[in-house]
């Protein structure tokens, strides 16, 4: 099942005032980025954030799923509403993963 449109702006705009924030369409679901990184997804209609050690110390009753078959369980967020939860996290989350792999360039002939 595919993430509605309505779900993918609701979440954006509740995490959105941290600053940083984008998000990219895949597949019919969403990966969520702040300052570039991917810190979680949008999938069936659920925020997902990438599990870390600070994530889990702040939810540590949180229901953790793989956002597709196959993938690393992420947490899963109950509450986008909590902003000053859902700042925390987004920024403890982003300080625990590591730095984006450099983009290969195209070569061209």
């Amino acid at each position: 099942m595919a993430t509605s449109v309505e779900f993918m702006e609701y979440v954006i705009n509740n995490i959105k005032p941290i600053g940083n924030i984008t998000y990219k369409k895949m597949f019919g679901e969403y990966c969520v980025y702040y300052k570039e990184k991917v810190i979680g997804l949008i999938c069936d209609d659920q925020l997902l954030i990438k599990k870390t050690t600070s994530g889990k110390a702040l939810l540590p009753l949180a229901e953790e799923i793989p956002p597709y078959k196959g993938s690393k369980p992420c947490i899963l967020i109950e509450n986008v509403e909590d902003k000053t939860l859902m700042k925390e996290l987004i920024l403890k989350t982003y300080e625990e993963l590591p730095a984006p792999k450099p983009k290969k360039k195209k070569i061209t002939k």
